[in-house]
């Protein structure tokens, strides 16, 4: 089978958009060439990413491929694409140059350039993200193995934003808690909070490639009878109280369900939100504390951040 790589020249912050957009226009997977990996450090036993060829990244911005199959139908795939991703500019995203270029590839030669970019990654203190090619041994006792098969997820679980998520979780998920995952893409935060003790998790996603997704990667990691993966956008007709919400996705659309958040967790339930920008973090930050949040943490990695926000504890009636 002959496939079509596209590659789109943006910027940081339009990553994770772009990337779904991808992943709904049918692409396999999705590789991120962003220049500061070739200076990035990294522990040795980390082994994110290896054989790195400079010639491969720009010099500004960072390179979003994906691979289409070459059929009858991809000239109008790729317009439908640009067109989302013209689209991005009414949320105020930053696209940057948004230079677009699609060059042919043969099966054999995607499979290599794919997989060539993953490697067993120890993303916190317990939990390593290992894809499904890949043999690794544990190093620790109580180290915490998530297998991911990127050809059918959003990424690889690697991301900064996941990162601090999963950081999140190891350090506030307990045993028992019933937890909400709104935005579960690969179903990377789900999986995590179950291995982390959590007894239950609804998986919430608009699109139904990544409840698939989901499904498939719990199943992957033996936890399917935790998780509960459903087509929902974000937290519309949730009623259920939870002990924990987690959520990776824009900025722009945690804001849209920051009440419904606060509805949906016990007294005392902990809202971990990731996929936030330098630039958009007053802007959540305001929302969750408008809402009746209590901020109890805000972390950073990279461009990136994090909240920790807490619900109050319900007040004593004296």
């Amino acid at each position: 089978m002959k496939w079509s790589e596209i590659t789109i020249h943006t910027t940081n912050e339009a990553i994770e958009p772009i990337s779904n957009i991808l992943h709904e226009a049918g692409a396999s997977g999705v590789v991120i060439e962003d220049p500061r990996d070739l200076v990035k450090e990294r522990d040795t036993f980390y082994g994110e990413i290896y054989e790195l060829n400079p010639d491969d990244y720009p010099e500004e911005g960072v390179y979003v491929k994906a691979y289409l199959p070459v059929n009858s139908f991809l000239g109008e795939t790729v317009e439908e694409i640009k067109q989302a991703i013209n689209n991005l500019l009414v949320y105020d995203i930053d696209v940057g140059r948004n230079k677009i270029t699609v060059s042919e590839v043969h099966e054999e030669e995607w499979a290599t350039a794919w997989k060539k970019y993953y490697k067993p990654v120890k993303i916190s203190e317990k939990v390593t993200i290992i894809p499904t090619w890949e043999e690794y041994t544990p190093v620790s006792s109580d180290e915490i193995i998530i297998e991911l098969d990127p050809g059918m997820a959003f990424g690889t679980g690697t991301h900064p934003t996941t990162v601090l998520s999963v950081q999140a979780l190891e350090r506030f998920v307990s045993d028992g808690d019933k937890i909400l995952d709104v935005g579960s893409g690969s179903g990377v935060l789900s999986i995590a909070s179950v291995l982390l003790g959590a007894e239950q998790v609804k998986a919430y996603d608009l699109d139904e490639i990544a409840v698939k997704s989901t499904v498939l990667n719990a199943k992957l990691n033996r936890v399917e009878d935790k998780i509960e993966s459903k087509q929902n956008n974000l937290l519309d007709n949730v009623t259920e109280k939870a002990d924990m919400i987690v959520s990776n996705i824009l900025a722009e659309i945690i804001i849209r369900f920051v009440k419904e958040a606060y509805d949906c967790l016990k007294p005392g339930g902990i809202f971990i939100t990731s996929g936030i920008i330098q630039a958009k973090k007053q802007m959540v930050r305001q929302e969750l504390e408008n809402s009746g949040f209590d901020i109890m943490e805000v972390n950073q990695m990279e461009d990136w951040i994090s909240f920790i926000a807490k619900k109050p504890e319900a007040k004593q009636v004296l």
